[in-house]
């Protein structure tokens, strides 16, 4: 019953259901777009935050988690929902939502930041990341690579880190305020949001002699021509971590990469494990890495830098070890060789070390340059977009990308549809709230 309502909708213009995104005005400014290009747009928020980002009519859940899924599969058929979009694929109420989407016949668009970085955001269809669809195989690759045209050049789309941390703080205040007009919302961040601004209070005020730190370990790597291999962490509530990688943490894959650097390389080749640059502080990745390293017996051939810069790094090391981090798209672009420990876009034979982690430290085998080359021009054309999520600038040249690359996929009937609801003075959308 529920395949045939959302078929009854499928003749008309697309439907549009937006979920969470970042506390961002992205989303909000990507459905006016779509509004204006004639097609129907609705979103469901979980939170004040939420709410708080989003200026079109909307629709609120304030049920328990136990009850939205058997909810949004109903509210999507009641809707003829033809299009979901979200910004990552495996918060809960999201996984949800894709589940319910998909016996409906619903295109899941998923949005991340960039696998290319800076000057890009993800915007793939199907899933992102360890559930993207890109190829996974050399001839494939090569095969798609000769049907594409080169890609243009992007233009500088730098981030506001200042707005971004003004736009968080508004989303969680709102949240932390606000709580009872979203009782049962739960956050998908592990740690309540208050504990991880008293790490990022604490990480603020070290950050002078932490930026000095880091500029001199920097250019002593850089510029004596230390022999080293390259450790960038994640997040240790990143999805790619917590859904996509074998570790429960990041502790977890330091260590072990920490015991088989220490089994298997050879003094004086050291170890630069840098910290992520997002990570607030709350957990303290020196005393877990000091503390491997001398259970393991080369603490004196480790370092650990907070900040400096990434490219010059890479390019001076002998190789990078990771999990599954964007980190590694660069990594290969700079034609270093890379070792992946989980689940990740480019963790193909002939980009990445496919020789295990034992076998890095001396014999790390480098990216196919050529190989390297069209798997870059696969993921620009079918996930990204010029542009990013926090400054207005970046965001009104993403949004002038994504229109065309959602419309991309829609049916000619939509498109038709679209365009006719653009042509001729139609009622404004109507809306019936559903608490």
């Amino acid at each position: 019953m529920l395949q045939s309502s959302a078929d009854d909708h499928r003749d008309g213009p697309a439907t549009f259901l937006f979920l969470q995104g970042l506390a961002s005005p992205f989303f909000t400014e990507l459905g006016e777009k779509l509004v204006a290009r004639g097609h129907t747009v609705r979103r469901i928020n979980f939170s004040t935050g939420d709410w708080l980002f989003w200026r079109l009519p909307c629709d609120n859940y304030r049920g328990s988690f136990e009850n939205w899924s058997a909810y949004v599969s109903d509210y999507m058929a009641r809707h003829g929902v033809t299009d979901l979009i979200l910004f990552g694929d495996c918060r809960p109420y999201h996984v949800a939502a894709t589940q319910a989407a998909e016996p409906l016949g619903i295109r899941l668009h998923a949005f991340e930041e960039g696998y290319l970085r800076p000057n890009w955001i993800t915007c793939e269809l199907g899933g992102v990341n360890g559930h993207s669809s890109l190829p996974k195989s050399a001839d494939e690759i090569r095969r798609i690579a000769r049907r594409l045209p080169q890609p243009g050049r992007a233009m500088p789309s730098t981030g506001d880190m200042a707005r971004r941390s003004l736009w968080d703080v508004a989303y969680n205040i709102a949240n932390i305020g606000f709580p009872y007009f979203f009782p049962n919302f739960r956050s998908h961040r592990p740690t309540h949001i208050a504990v991880e601004y008293a790490g990022w209070i604490k990480k603020f005020v070290r950050r002078a002699h932490t930026r000095r730190e880091a500029l001199r370990l920097n250019e002593a790597y850089t510029a004596v021509g230390v022999d080293y291999f390259l450790l960038p962490l994640q997040l240790d509530s990143d999805y790619q971590i917590r859904v996509h990688s074998p570790f429960l943490g990041v502790e977890g894959f330091m260590d072990r990469t920490i015991a088989s650097f220490a089994a298997h390389s050879q003094a004086p080749m050291r170890l630069l494990i840098k910290l992520h640059p997002l990570d607030s502080g709350l957990i303290n990745w020196r005393k877990y890495a000091r503390h491997s390293a001398k259970r393991h017996g080369v603490n004196d051939r480790l370092d650990i830098i907070d900040g400096g810069d990434l490219p010059s790094l890479i390019a001076g090391s002998r190789g990078v070890v990771l999990v599954n981090s964007t980190v590694g798209m660069l990594s290969l672009e700079l034609g270093r060789p890379t070792l992946a420990t989980g689940s990740a876009i480019y963790n193909l034979p002939g980009l990445t070390h496919q020789g295990g982690l034992n076998t890095f430290w001396t014999a790390p085998v480098a990216p196919d340059d050529g190989l390297m080359a069209d798997f870059r021009r696969i993921v620009l054309h079918r996930t990204q977009v010029n542009g990013g999520f926090f400054s207005p600038a970046a965001i009104t040249r993403a949004v002038a990308g994504v229109i065309p690359r959602l419309e991309a996929t829609l049916p000619a009937a939509a498109l038709a549809a679209a365009a006719a609801s653009r042509s001729s003075e139609s009622e404004p959308q109507q809306w019936s709230p559903v608490y």
